[in-house]
């Protein structure tokens, strides 16, 4: 797995493969979706100690809390990057969907505490984790 944290990051990105389709996932409160073989990147932020919220996002087995825990079991992690909050979580899930042409998995997913349709994203290509 790829690593890129700096501790003074406050945004991140998880990219996973999912090796095949996976029907009728239970997403927390959301309800049930169905996954494509893939690729899929969750952006959160988190305000301190970002490595421990990632290592969280990482872990397999634990309690389910955010929407990602659901989704996690399936998902091999290819790569985590951080990058500085300068541009908000909003603004970076929306620079990297747009830069990898990807599409939204299941609405509302990782994006419960904002306007956003969801932080989230899907495509069948390896996806792009860097800001120019």
């Amino acid at each position: 797995m790829k690593c890129s944290i700096q501790e003074t990051h406050t945004l991140y990105a998880i990219k996973g493969f999912l090796t095949e389709k996976q029907e009728n996932i239970q997403i927390g409160k959301l309800g049930n979706f169905s996954f494509e073989k893939g690729y899929y990147v969750y952006v959160g932020s988190a305000k301190r100690n970002i490595q421990s919220r990632i290592n969280r996002h990482i872990q397999v087995d634990k309690k389910q809390q955010w929407h990602l825990d659901y989704l996690r079991p399936y998902l091999q992690i290819e790569e985590v990057q951080t990058y500085p909050g300068n541009l908000g979580e909003c603004q970076l899930f929306a620079h990297l969907q747009q830069e990898n042409n990807a599409s939204i998995p299941a609405k509302g997913f990782g994006s419960s505490d904002c306007k956003c349709v969801a932080h989230l994203f899907y495509t069948d290509k390896s996806p792009v984790l860097s800001v120019h």
